[in-house]
């Protein structure tokens, strides 16, 4: 493998996968990257997995290439594994942070402290037109808090505390974040997968 196609239009996350393939001699080219423009391809998966996998197949299928694609999200045990794969869009569309944390504390609003847990799900699929789609999976365990703190990261960081963790996600600084982080976990088990092929 040479290069691999990221298929997120995310800078941030392009970046991130960038420097970890870097380490690897490959060459990581996003969806911004691309002078042929790639529509926005539809997740109708019911799991993390087969979003993942829909993305990266179909990418990989368009441009003859290996691509790695992610989904993730937050799934709270209180409210049955919700939002899980709605994550990004659980209080409706347009997608809204701020509307998506308000209606999970609102759900949670008589759940107590301690039945509050929760974790972030990260799965990576990569695929390529000759092999099999290879599944990564990673999580970072912890629980909701009853207000939103901090200004650091997206999504659901300003009301998740990670495990062994006083502050949420959203207080921590990006190194601190990306050392526990699920998306994190699930790169670190990439890693072992590229040194073996």
């Amino acid at each position: 493998m040479k290069e691999i196609i990221i298929a997120t239009k995310n800078p941030g996350k392009a970046e991130e996968f960038k420097t970890f393939f870097a380490k690897f001699n490959i060459k990581a080219v996003s969806l911004l990257d691309l002078s042929q423009s790639i529509n926005d391809i539809e997740e109708t998966g019911v799991t993390f997995e087969e979003n993942a996998a829909i993305k990266a197949e179909q990418i990989a299928k368009l441009m003859n290439k290996p691509v790695l694609a992610d989904d993730s999200g937050l799934m709270i045990d209180a409210l049955d594994g919700r939002p899980g794969i709605f994550s990004a869009r659980y209080a409706g569309e347009p997608k809204d942070d701020n509307a998506n944390i308000a209606k999970v504390l609102a759900e949670l609003e008589d759940t107590k402290e301690p039945d509050r847990t929760a974790r972030f799900v990260c799965v990576l699929a990569v695929a390529s037109p000759d092999m099999d789609t290879v599944f990564k999976k990673g999580y970072c365990e912890g629980k909701i808090s009853v207000s939103p703190k901090g200004s650091n990261g997206f999504g659901y960081d300003p009301i998740f505390i990670p495990k062994n963790c006083t502050k949420t996600m959203a207080e921590l600084s990006s190194d601190e974040k990306n050392n526990i982080s699920h998306r994190s976990n699930a790169i670190k088990q990439l890693e072992d997968w590229i040194e073996t092929i």
